[in-house]
């Protein structure tokens, strides 16, 4: 049921991501709600049982360890609930199973310091109220998952009528449609996919709900078509500016390497002191680890906060401004998951699974190695041909976690290891990673923002050179770099006195926004010319996977005749989202 779960989630991830606006429009609820997912699964995976209980377990511990988001946290915590509730029993019943559904929602109420209706709080609550009712009557778990996915699909369809924000913008909460998603997958395993014909005639004898005046079938809620021609541009009926507190923060407070130092955790005041510049508040506290969630405007402290009570890991903050501004110019393009039900090796219980060792024998040890986070086929062997030896992939919308780049640094047999995260908001999960190994590896972190920026950084390493001089090498070379992409708008707006239609193609340079055009070739030309002043400078084009030939043959002309001094170089990028990267420098 959990894999189903998972694998209904993973495929409508983008559909969820496109309904997010609250609690703030930053379009990420899917990926984070199918990253905690994936965690969990893999964790499963490793350490499978014929007990539910025990299985519950461990599939609430791997939910914990990765749960991203608001939403992310809150499904980590529905189902520890539910593993709490399951530890003693090897199977469960209609009526345990109904009762650890509602164990699940108390924990999560109890996590979240102000539990907001028309969430994915609600559909929960309902669905899991529902199912402790109707556990009476039947104990066949498949008529009751049948039950509790509907009330959970009728729940969902009254989110906007519980949330203003969400009946402004005219889509329903986009948790709680995720949490729907993985209802269904259960369902779908419980009745071997196909699904009852007295389940489908109940759905369809459902009535339909308004929405802004706009009629909408129950049906197409569970993802289908809902708001087909609406929610696509839902993060933009919100004003950046309305995000008050703009750091998203996720971090785990290990109390026991606090030391004789560390303070008495007193949760009720640390929510409180969190609250003064907070939103968003999770709490999960337990003997050893604390995991905290919260929306805040000076993280800095409460990162000094946290460290009352011991130390601080796996550390992720991101500006919640900038991820809707790259939303309102980018739009959606949510990479997909690796494949849920590919096989895995299952180790057995009690068994402890082989890692890679911390630290490789001294005498297999090259002197660097090196890790690049790329989007695109051709853009990651161009790294690999520079000799980078681990290509994470990631970019706009989709980041390597820092467990990824612990992971990727272990598998290099290298004294010293560099990375190129080459993404704004990738660079803090890479330094997570080698503050997490300091003692054990060696690494430094190039704090490239783009991929120009990580291949001029990578040109110029050299083997022969000490290490020192290597950092101060691809430093200097990051900044000589000008980076610029072209993409398209998704929405009207104005930007620094640039008036910028929806369908527009725009022009970014080292972050803003600096042209619009109505042609994809004129955009870029425009960016060019206010990216080359001297005329004879280094130019790289990286296409996308998006480019015709015959265009980026026409504007590899257009810079030969209008800058002939300039050195050109095209190459294949194959990157989603941005039709061309380029890359000036002196």
């Amino acid at each position: 049921m959990v894999l189903a779960g998972a694998e209904q989630l993973q495929q409508h991830a983008e559909h969820v991501n496109s309904l997010n606006v609250f609690p703030v429009p930053d379009g990420d609820t899917g990926t984070n709600m199918n990253l905690t997912m994936s965690a969990g699964v893999t964790e499963l995976k490793r350490n499978n049982s014929d007990s539910i209980g025990h299985s519950a377990g461990v599939l609430s511990k791997g939910l914990l360890m990765g749960a991203r988001g608001n939403s992310g946290v809150i499904t980590s915590q529905l189902f520890r609930g539910f593993g709490r509730y399951a530890a003693p029993y090897s199977e469960l019943n209609a009526m345990q199973f109904a009762s650890a559904l509602q164990t699940g929602v108390d924990a999560a109420y109890k996590a979240v310091v102000k539990p907001v209706e028309g969430t994915i709080l609600t559909v929960a609550k309902e669905a899991a109220k529902h199912a402790v009712y109707y556990s009476r009557r039947t104990n066949d778990i498949t008529e009751l998952m049948e039950q509790v996915l509907l009330k959970a699909q009728e729940t969902l369809s009254q989110t906007p009528e519980m949330l203003p924000v969400l009946k402004q913008v005219g889509v329903v909460d986009s948790g709680g449609q995720g949490l729907v998603y993985i209802y269904e997958g259960f369902l779908r395993y419980l009745q071997g996919v196909q699904g009852s014909p007295e389940y489908t005639a109940q759905l369809a004898a459902k009535p339909t709900y308004t929405v802004n005046h706009q009629e909408t079938a129950t049906a197409a809620v569970t993802g289908t078509a809902a708001f087909a021609d609406r929610h696509e541009l839902a993060q933009s009926k919100i004003e950046t500016e309305d995000i008050e507190f703009l750091y998203d923060m996720e971090f785990f407070i290990n109390r026991q390497l606090g030391g004789s130092t560390a303070a008495y955790f007193d949760e009720d005041q640390f929510r409180k002191a969190l609250s003064i510049n907070g939103d968003s508040i999770i709490i999960i506290a337990d003997d050893e680890l604390i995991k905290v969630h919260v929306h805040s405007k000076a993280p800095g402290e409460v990162l000094n906060l946290a460290l009352r009570y011991g130390e601080i890991t796996q550390i992720h903050i991101l500006n919640m401004r900038e991820q809707h501004r790259d939303l309102l110019t980018t739009g959606l393009d949510i990479a997909p998951m690796p494949e849920l039900f590919a096989d895995i090796p299952l180790d057995p219980v009690g068994e402890s699974r082989e890692q890679a060792p911390a630290t490789p024998p001294a005498d297999e040890l090259a002197p660097y190695g090196f890790i690049a986070v790329a989007s695109g086929q051709g853009i990651a062997d161009i790294f690999k041909s520079l000799g980078v030896d681990v290509v994470l992939s990631g970019g706009q919308t989709m980041n390597p976690s820092t467990e990824d780049f612990v992971n990727a640094i272990g598998s290099i047999s290298a004294q010293h290891v560099y990375i190129l995260p080459n993404n704004s908001n990738i660079v803090l999960a890479a330094q997570q990673a080698g503050e997490l190994l300091e003692g054990e590896r060696s690494v430094t972190v190039i704090p490239s923002k783009s991929i120009p920026q990580g291949i001029a950084a990578a040109f110029a390493f050299s083997e022969e050179e000490a290490q020192d001089i290597n950092t101060d090498n691809m430093m200097d070379a990051i900044g000589r770099i000008k980076s610029g992409q072209v993409t398209y708008a998704v929405r009207d707006t104005q930007i620094d006195q640039l008036d910028i239609k929806a369908g527009q193609y725009i022009g970014i340079e080292n972050s803003k926004i600096v042209t619009a055009a109505e042609d994809l070739l004129g955009a870029c030309q425009e960016l060019l010319s206010k990216m080359l002043v001297s005329g004879d400078e280094i130019v790289t084009v990286l296409a996308g996977d998006e480019t015709k030939s015959e265009m980026t043959a026409e504007l590899a002309d257009w810079l030969g005749d209008h800058y002939p001094n300039a050195e050109v170089e095209v190459h294949q990028g194959g990157q989603p989202v941005y039709y061309y990267i380029f890359s000036v420098e002196s």
